[in-house]
């Protein structure tokens, strides 16, 4: 297996809810909710860097299509890492979350390895890290 991911898939209750929350509340690139015309299929996708997406689909249909059974979700199963290029950064994008509706769980604040970090749960209880590690570049002057 090639170390590479292409698609990050959160399930979520509220398909419309979470297409308002990433893309109006956070400005993450979109054509929206699409796959409306199959059972099980409706999904939406936001282009991240690199040819990367994340996707949104109704954690129902995201059991039925994995074959997997349908149980009550949990914030501590994973965490989405958002690196960026400042501690300025890490503040700005906690505001933008705290706007578009998410819950500040951890505020922005220097980490005992030498960065500077806080955290936000999605209107779904996904769990994000939006982080500024010295020791990383970003390469947002590239990206934009």
């Amino acid at each position: 297996m090639k170390p590479r991911i292409t698609v990050i898939t959160l399930g979520v209750d509220d398909l419309d809810r979470a297409l308002a929350f990433y893309r109006d509340g956070l400005g993450l690139p979109t054509e929206g909710i699409i796959g409306t015309e199959f059972e099980h299929g409706a999904v939406a996708f936001f282009d991240l860097q690199a040819g990367m997406k994340l996707a949104i689909w109704k954690r129902r249909d995201l059991a039925h299509e994995a074959k997997v059974p349908l149980v009550s979700p949990s914030s501590t199963e994973m965490t989405i890492g958002h690196n960026v290029g400042s501690k300025e950064e890490v503040d700005r994008i906690m505001e933008i979350a705290r706007q578009a509706g998410a819950v500040i769980t951890d505020p922005a604040h220097d980490t005992f390895w030498g960065g500077y970090s806080g955290h936000f749960m999605d209107p779904d209880g996904h769990l994000w890290e939006i982080v500024w590690n010295p020791a990383w570049e970003t390469n947002d002057e590239v990206d934009g």
